[in-house]
């Protein structure tokens, strides 16, 4: 019998041993990959890197301010745009559960989540570059990183709401509350710990895509803030300044690989603060 005891602890403590093991070779690429770019990109940031536009080839400094710009008002637009359509769609999920029309639109955001986002960018151009014949636009971009934020932000919203208890609902209902000020008013509110998550993850995701921008917003050397015309933005900016042979180039795009996986790490820290404070005891 005690020799059963000691197999059972041995096994026990072995499992545990390899799940360590495992969590560890998963998190060590992780802190390799983050130790790298910081320590490439943070010497290259000061004042001039942040407050000026980039230099033609042979012209020591520039900056990334323009990128910097663009890429605030890509994500503000594009989360304008997919913010509402995405709270609402989850909320109708949520609440008709096993309608056609639900089934459909739930197999929809599945397969939207699965698009590489390469093609969202190609769509994108057919749909609003080519046709509206403005050329490129940082609103085509906006829009089509909304279309990826969608179905992070749609998914999110079904599943928290799902996970409230029907009671609240009933509760409601017993008091005489139509059925948009119980949506609005008990069940959103109970669940804007997962909605508020879902959304800045999205944020976080579209934040360092470059695909789809390739073929919307394309990139701009100066400082720009008109929608309409094509803008620089961090992701494309990185991509530019990599591939070319040049070193200062290189430089300014180790510095700007920097400041987005800063921005990005920032925004998972704030999701993981937000899901903490108001997380709901249900």
């Amino acid at each position: 019998m005690e020799g059963k005891i000691k197999y059972r602890i041995g096994k026990s403590s072995s499992f545990q041993l390899l799940t360590i093991i495992l969590a560890c070779s998963c998190v060590m690429p992780l802190v390799a990959i983050l130790v790298y770019i910081i320590r490439a990109g943070i010497t290259k940031i000061n004042w001039s890197f942040l407050t000026n536009v980039e230099k033609p080839v042979g012209e020591l400094g520039g900056g990334v301010i323009h990128a910097l710009v663009g890429s605030m008002l890509v994500i503000f637009f594009a989360s304008i745009i997919a913010i509402p359509i995405g709270i609402l769609c989850g909320i109708f999920l949520s609440e008709n559960k096993k309608s056609k029309l639900a089934y459909w639109c739930r197999l929809s955001v599945d397969i939207l989540q699965g698009v590489p986002s390469i093609v969202i960018g190609i769509v994108a151009y057919i749909w609003m570059v080519k046709p509206l014949g403005l050329g490129y636009s940082a609103f085509s971009g906006s829009a089509a990183l909304a279309i990826m934020m969608l179905p992070i932000i749609i998914r999110s919203t079904e599943e928290t709401l799902k996970m409230l208890p029907d009671s609240l609902r009933e509760a409601a209902y017993a008091l005489g509350m139509p059925f948009h000020r119980v949506v609005l008013k008990v069940i959103v509110p109970c669940g804007v710990s997962g909605i508020l998550s879902g959304v800045m993850l999205s944020v976080a995701r579209i934040a360092g895509e470059t695909a789809p921008l390739l073929f919307t917003a394309f990139g701009y050397q100066y400082l720009n803030t008109n929608m309409t015309k094509p803008m620089e933005t961090l992701p494309h900016l990185i991509f530019k300044y990599a591939i070319t042979p040049y070193k200062d180039w290189q430089d300014l795009a180790w510095g700007a690989s920097c400041i987005l996986l800063i921005f990005v790490l920032l925004l998972n820290i704030l999701t993981k603060f937000i899901t903490r404070k108001w997380k709901v005891q249900l």
